[in-house]
């Protein structure tokens, strides 16, 4: 099974993606995680990747994609779950048109809907917690508000994140996220519109509900 998902951040993208991911033994793909493992490794396409990193600069496409596309040719046999990438409505066609062209199966496509306000709040309110980043902690969401300052989940120490104090920082991920012409919506609804035709199943889940609904409603649609 190999699943591509979607979601601002604050969506509770990589809660539901862990829990997808945990219920299939997926492989779980993250792009930043993509980035260190080509650069840690020395590889070529890593060396490269690291002098645009290391200006600030964006790492280009015909980069990013190869890195990609390495990763999940070499993955576990149940597949794999690729969260945060592609971002762009260009890496979202090129990523299909790559798949396509070396006969990897794309089954779900999933998009975890939020308004950008919520989304926002979410954030500010997100608490990491040291032995699993996934256990959902939230000060302003009181279905998992933690216990003062240890998880709710396993009372290990929470931290937040510096970005996600930086209300410009959150905006500027958002501004990229909720574009609809270029950015990660529009690719998204490239996937969109692809589905009916291209033989994988578009999933949409109401990023306001609970946890456990949202956990629910996606488990139902995976089959």
């Amino acid at each position: 099974m190999n699943i591509l998902i979607f979601g601002p951040n604050g969506s509770g993208k990589g809660t539901q993606g862990s829990l997808a991911k945990k219920k299939y033994d997926l492989d779980h793909i993250e792009s930043g995680a993509i980035f260190r493992k080509h650069i840690g490794g020395g590889t070529e396409l890593g060396k490269k990747a690291k002098e645009y990193i290391d200006r600030g600069e964006l790492v280009p496409d015909d980069i990013t994609i190869p890195m990609v596309l390495d990763v999940l040719k070499n993955t576990g046999p149940n597949g794999w779950l690729l969260d945060g990438f592609p971002r762009s409505i260009v890496q979202a066609q090129k990523l299909w048109e790559a798949l396509q062209a070396d006969g990897v199966k794309l089954n779900y496509v999933i998009e975890i809907l939020l308004p950008r306000e919520v989304a926002k709040n979410r954030i500010m309110g997100r608490r990491l917690c040291k032995n699993d980043n996934n256990h959902p902690n939230n000060i302003f969401i009181d279905a998992i508000k933690p216990s003062g300052e240890k998880c709710r989940v396993c009372g290990g120490e929470l931290s937040s994140r510096a970005d996600d104090q930086d209300e410009a920082a959150i905006d500027k991920r958002h501004d990229i996220y909720y574009d609809t012409k270029t950015g990660t919506l529009a690719a998204s609804y490239y996937f969109k519109n692809l589905a009916d035709t291209a033989g994988f199943k578009y999933i949409e889940l109401d990023g306001e509900g609970s946890i456990d609904d949202i956990k629910n409603t996606l488990m139902a649609q995976l089959k």
